[in-house]
């Protein structure tokens, strides 16, 4: 039997490399998508591009969208990143959070999906250990499932009903940890910092490495990213 085609979000980080981990282990035949966005984290691109052919992905396109035109956020701007923020008080929307990121990335995710003739897509959007962004809630996952019917040629004529795949919505970061770890995911290929050091190191400050590192110590893992030379 043929795996089933699906379009994956591939970032490069910590969850999208699990996301894609668990997809090909459910059979799926993936087809990543990153989005090169012009993110001041550039080597997350570097990351996905290794992970895409470490987890066998059956193609990987980058599609280059410069959101540093609409500005609106610490990773596409010139305006600080927020550092030693403790978990407990990242209730807020960070000025990290780029305006319709996951809105915009769907969509494209949807029309390949739809060129593809696929009806899956997965995406590791996470609820509870994540910076407070709104695009992250189950609440807007399903009204995106909602629209992709109701957007799209496929949807209208009833070939395809999507599905958007969250796998890890409702982990904490320590569970994406042990998840990743099962599935045997080489966890020096991703990356989560926002804001690297000119040596290419991870800042181990920003938010997204505050909660990285939050995940591998109540995991028990050794983080091979802080930990290497």
């Amino acid at each position: 039997m043929s795996e089933r085609p699906a379009v994956t979000l591939l970032s490069g980080g910590l969850d999208s490399t699990t996301t894609l981990a668990v997809a090909r282990r459910d059979g799926f035949d993936c087809h990543a998508l990153t989005i090169d966005y012009g993110q001041r984290h550039r080597i997350e691109l570097d990351a996905a591009r290794a992970v895409a052919t470490r987890l066998g992905a059956r193609d990987h396109v980058v599609i280059p969208l410069d959101l540093r035109r609409f500005g609106g956020s610490a990773l596409t701007a010139d305006v600080a990143v927020p550092k030693r923020r403790e978990p407990a008080a990242m209730t807020d929307i960070p000025v990290t959070y780029v305006p319709a990121r996951n809105t915009i990335f769907l969509s494209l995710a949807l029309a390949w999906a739809e060129t593809l003739g696929a009806e899956d897509i997965f995406i590791g959007v996470n609820a509870l250990d994540s910076s407070g962004y709104p695009d992250c809630r189950p609440e807007f996952v399903n009204a995106f499932e909602h629209l992709a019917t109701l957007g799209t040629k496929a949807g209208v004529e009833g070939q395809s009903r999507f599905t958007i795949h969250t796998p890890l919505i409702a982990m904490t970061k320590a569970q994406i940890v042990r998840r990743a770890v099962e599935l045997g995911v080489d966890l020096s290929l991703t990356w989560s910092c926002y804001d690297p050091r000119p040596d290419g190191r991870p800042c181990g400050e920003c938010d997204s490495c505050v909660l990285r590192e939050k995940g591998f110590r109540e995991a028990g893992v050794t983080d091979p990213l802080r930990h290497s030379a």
